[in-house]
């Protein structure tokens, strides 16, 4: 009876996700290719084999991962240990040392390395769930046991694989069709698809044990993962930011990749406006020394070394080796310790077939210029010099999802520096366990009380000390591409709604030598008092007349308030008096305050000129309608 239930409730989800995207079904008379059927079909280890026998760099990446294998046959095994409510960790780890091993044993036939996977999967089979109450964890251990039970499954015994695959129906495939787990069917964000693609790998992994089971989470799978997909257009950005791009969009493509190989189409997955133009995003999101733009939820302030598998999947599909020109100088210049973090390093191997990993050339453009939900700015003076100029501007809404109070902030490299910068997300756990709800993205959330995630701790703008408008949303309303004046304008007026009448900002690199940062502002019926900031890891030297000198590694770079005349540059402590946050040591707000007088209208410009060999020749400064082609 339990069991009709749960098939009646899952045919009812089933017709209601499918409402929102028809696509062409998966008939219920498919008979599955043999495994290995995901990812990598039988024998197409031995291209892999091929390839690095000749490209020095594939080479590099297959060591690491047969290095890390080798150390991953010491370890214990994975227990089922909580942090928090949370078994993600865990999941992840299991994930990547599956990933790992079945790769190491199907190129190199070594029977250790399928012993140590059959050890692991017997392991996370045996615990008494996979924590469906948060049900990434799910949906990375289903990914992990599906790819060790596809790719081994000559290996296992029959008796251990009935052990593997009843755990993946039980622990994975039957806890999705309840109704308290799988609230991220109906999500557009990286949950529906970590989540649709463990599904996805688990129904077609155990396929033959319960095939009416199987074809039908595949098939809602399908449907399901339109939604996130949705997020990419029109041009490709992603609205959760860098580090939420690596995780949703490795997965999305591990869910492609996949039933292409199964049933030889992606059901028009990849033709999802925007989805193959995103590795253009991602790309230009990295500076020129190898700090990313870590705006919102982003893991990390420090340099990126590391890659996304998901780059190479985008460059074969697209053609275009350029987009991997980050990626190919990280594996040239960086070995183990930097590359084997990433638990799907092996799919770099299969999604780079027949594309040498030779010298990329360099991106054709120096800016990308995103809209969508999460509008971007990026741009930069050159590609190859890591002392080049790059600034990351950030436009959209803090309602979307992982947001911060950070609309109209930006962050700027020069010198081999980064002067204006974002601060990484905290431990969401660290938060949790002191009783802050930080999913709630409403107006007066908890949320937005935490120092790091407020508009007062970011280079952006305050008025009277209050907090940008949730629901307010930013857009670009002109962006300009001469290499001698790459600009562009946002307007921020309905993030300050009630503060200001309006307020536009725009940032410019020019003549590849300085940048500018220009704010319009009208203000309203009252009197207001307006807070310049910028976030920075330098030492700052107030001088006079609106000049400071940052420091940082023997660099210099000059601050210069051109208007108002007479602010005084300032700086502000980043240290919190909460013990359960950052401290955010080694950094200050520097900037001005001034106030502004009602029903006026007034202009903010902020100079940023990096002190070197070179001179720098300040040209007139324009007001933003006139910034065209040109300031």
């Amino acid at each position: 009876m339990k069991k009709k239930f749960i098939y009646l409730y899952f045919l009812i989800l089933f017709n209601s996700i499918n409402s929102i995207s028809q696509i062409t079904k998966i008939s219920n008379s498919f008979v599955p290719i043999s495994h290995p059927r995901l990812l990598l079909l039988k024998g197409e280890e031995n291209e892999i084999l091929k390839e690095i026998k000749t490209d020095k760099l594939k080479r590099k990446v297959h060591n690491a991962i047969i290095q890390k294998s080798d150390e991953m046959l010491d370890l214990p095994t994975i227990k089922r240990t909580l942090i928090g409510f949370r078994l993600l960790d865990k999941s992840r780890e299991f994930l990547k040392r599956i990933f790992y091993l079945s790769y190491a044993y199907r190129t190199t036939h070594k029977l250790v390395y399928a012993e140590r996977a059959q050890l692991e999967m017997l392991t996370v089979a045996s615990f008494s769930d996979w924590n469906p109450r948060h049900f990434l964890d799910v949906g990375e251990m289903a990914t992990g046991m599906a790819i060790g039970y596809d790719w081994l499954y000559d290996y296992l015994k029959p008796e251990y694989r009935n052990i593997i695959a009843n755990s993946i129906i039980t622990y994975g495939l039957e806890p999705s069709l309840d109704s308290k787990n799988n609230g991220w069917l109906a999500y557009e964000t990286n949950w529906n698809q970590v989540c649709n693609t463990g599904m996805l790998f688990g129904a077609a992994a155990v396929y033959e044990k319960q095939p009416v089971l199987a074809l039908n989470i595949i098939n809602r799978s399908i449907s399901s993962i339109h939604l996130p997909m949705k997020q990419y257009a029109p041009d490709g950005g992603y609205p959760e930011g860098y580090g939420y791009w690596d995780y949703g969009t490795c997965f999305n493509v591990l869910f492609i990749a996949s039933i292409e190989k199964i049933f030889q189409t992606d059901f028009g997955l990849s033709q999802s406006p925007g989805f193959l133009k995103t590795g253009n995003y991602y790309l230009n999101m990295v500076g020129p020394f190898g700090y990313c733009f870590n705006y919102s939820d982003c893991f990390t302030n420090n340099p990126e070394k590391t890659i996304s598998p998901a780059m190479f999947w985008l460059a074969n599909k697209n053609n275009d080796v350029r987009s991997i020109f980050n990626q190919l100088n990280v594996i040239k210049q960086f070995g183990l310790g930097l590359m084997d973090d990433d638990r799907l390093l092996p799919a770099t191997l299969i999604w780079s077939l027949k594309m040498p990993f030779e010298n990329a050339p360099k991106p054709l453009s120096n800016s990308w210029f995103g809209t969508g939900k999460t509008p971007v700015a990026l741009m930069r003076s050159d590609w190859q010099d890591t002392d080049a100029i790059f600034v990351g501007f950030k436009g959209g809404s803090p309602s979307v999802s992982h947001s911060h109070l950070d609309i109209g902030s930006f962050v700027f490299d020069a010198l081999g520096e980064r002067w204006s910068m974002d601060f990484p997300m905290q431990n969401y756990n660290d938060l949790e366990t002191k009783g802050i709800n930080l999913w709630d993205l409403s107006q007066n959330s908890q949320r937005w009380k935490i120092f790091r995630y407020n508009n007062l701790a970011h280079s952006t703008l305050s008025f009277n000390g209050e907090y940008q408008r949730v629901n307010g949303y930013a857009p670009f309303t002109k962006t300009t591409s001469d290499s001698n004046f790459l600009s562009a304008i946002s307007n921020l007026s309905s993030v300050y709604t009630g503060q200001v009448d309006s307020v536009s900002r725009g940032i410019a690199i020019v003549n590849k030598s300085y940048v500018i940062v220009k704010d319009e502002i009208v203000t309203c019926n009252n009197d207001v008092t307006v807070r310049w900031t910028m976030v920075t890891p330098a030492n700052v030297q107030i001088l006079e007349n609106g000049n400071a000198i940052l420091s940082q590694n023997g660099k210099k770079l000059e601050l210069k308030v051109v208007e108002p005349l007479g602010a005084i540059i300032k700086t502000w402590s980043t240290k919190s008096t909460k013990d359960y946050e950052a401290q955010n040591n080694g950094t200050s707000l520097v900037g001005f305050e001034v106030k502004l007088p009602k029903h006026t209208k007034n202009s903010l410009t902020v100079l940023m000129l990096p002190r070197n060999k070179k001179a720098i020749s300040i040209e007139k400064i324009s007001p933003l309608e006139n910034w065209a082609g040109g300031n």
